[in-house]
């Protein structure tokens, strides 16, 4: 099945995609059952822990379950609490072969998994410098979200709420912010639990989503990943439609006598 409406790919480097959600591929009970989830959302690119791989080592491995001919892979720094940690990561995830792409996460804290904006801002400038394609994860502060955009990261991800918590969008006035300051793609990224969340996302104009919990957690992660799917498409399509103003009061959609007028119901 593929997008019922005609729209622009998001551009990220020299990678074009027609789908704006990227799926991670932790915590599934089975990796085969992570396989049958990418594939049910029609995602064209996943992202993957670097640090949680067997990139030496027999038996077993991820990446023997992500068809990469279909999807880009997206490798992260996850697990980092230091820019130092992450720029190596980051070095091996290209030794390795994956992608000139790197999902930037530098975290300040093991219980709040915020990310640490000096360390992150710093792995940035690092990493741009190397030649990496880097989209680097950020609190929904749109000050720190224009220091990474003159860092030259290549794509800002505000967090949504805190890494695995299902909250939703917590501040969406502040991701209409980030979404208006940058020229840059902002992709939301963290704290998405349901369908609705990815739908308030994308309405607010952001360029996608990434998200790993929301499906990998769901009692049915297939059926969760279609629905997060078709979320992604409304938000999008709301978004690209143009939404009615809110007023302060009612407005009657039926015309009163003698006056036309279109759209009443």
């Amino acid at each position: 099945m593929t997008q019922p409406f005609s729209d622009e790919p998001l551009v990220i480097g020299s990678h074009s995609f027609q789908s704006r959600l990227i799926l991670g591929t932790g915590k599934y009970q089975t990796l085969p059952l992570m396989a049958e989830a990418l594939e049910a959302s029609e995602t064209q690119c996943v992202t993957v822990a670097v640090r949680r791989l067997k990139l030496a080592d027999t038996g077993e491995n991820i990446l023997d379950h992500i068809d990469t001919k279909r999807y880009t892979l997206l490798p992260n720094t996850a697990g980092c609490f230091n820019a130092e940690d992450a720029i190596r990561t980051a070095r091996l995830a290209r030794e390795a072969g994956m992608s000139d792409l790197i999902k930037l996460e530098v975290l300040g804290d093991r219980l709040t998994l915020l990310p640490d904006p000096v360390e992150t801002l710093e792995a940035t400038r690092t990493l741009v410098k190397e030649g990496f394609t880097v989209l680097t994860y950020t609190s929904d502060d749109p000050v720190m979200a224009l220091r990474l955009q003159d860092a030259g990261a290549h794509v800002v991800m505000p967090l949504g709420s805190p890494i695995g918590s299902g909250q939703g969008i917590n501040n969406p006035r502040n991701i209409r912010l980030i979404k208006n300051s940058l020229s840059v793609p902002v992709i939301v990224d963290a704290g998405v639990g349901t369908a609705s969340h990815v739908s308030v996302a994308l309405e607010l104009g952001v360029d996608g989503v990434l998200m790993n919990t929301g499906v990998a957690l769901a009692d049915d992660p297939v059926q969760m990943a279609i629905a997060m799917k078709h979320a992604t498409w409304a938000g999008r399509a709301a978004f690209l439609a143009g939404r009615m103003p809110t007023r302060e009061y009612a407005s009657p959609s039926s015309p009163e006598a003698g006056k036309v007028t279109a759209g009443g119901s």
